[in-house]
């Protein structure tokens, strides 16, 4: 499942950065918050999995999924 959160991430996150060049700013906008919800469902995510084996709070979670997004990125 954190497979499937992290592609989505990368996919809308190259969506974004081409965005930032040539679309508006309300383009711009709904793409960040896509962004940002992705994120977010991976952040759960990995609270959800990792909560039988520690305790991890929103904050550390949305770190750790950036973490492992920046170990997983080919760029």
């Amino acid at each position: 499942p954190l497979r499937r959160v992290v592609k989505d991430y990368f996919l809308v996150c190259e969506s974004y950065y081409a965005a930032i060049k040539i679309e508006s700013p309300d383009r711009i906008e709904a793409l960040d918050m896509g962004r940002r919800g992705l994120h977010n469902e991976g952040s759960e995510l990995l609270i959800e999995r990792l909560k039988e084996k520690i305790d991890v709070d929103f904050d550390t979670a949305r770190r750790l999924f950036t973490l492992i997004c920046a170990l997983h990125w080919k760029g």
